[in-house]
């Protein structure tokens, strides 16, 4: 399974391990993806993410209600 944040989308970056000597060599940034649980109150439901740990903080500041409807219109757009 890959790491791709539901919401914001983030993945996998690639780049260079650079040694003391400037040798470059392919690795992978990966995100800080976390499996999460959040209640919907006007659902009455809850629903499982697989979201980065940046959203989760962002979450907690807004609440779920607001982050879903702010990245839903950035991904209608």
């Amino acid at each position: 399974m890959s790491k791709i944040c539901d919401i914001t989308g983030k993945k996998t970056l690639s780049g260079n391990n650079v040694s003391r000597s400037k040798n470059k060599t392919k690795r992978k940034f990966y995100p800080n993806i976390q499996k999460k649980k959040f209640y919907i109150l006007e659902l009455n439901t809850w629903i499982k993410l697989r979201v980065s740990t940046s959203i989760i903080r962002t979450i907690n500041k807004n609440g779920i209600n607001n982050v879903l409807k702010k990245f839903n219109k950035n991904n209608k757009n």
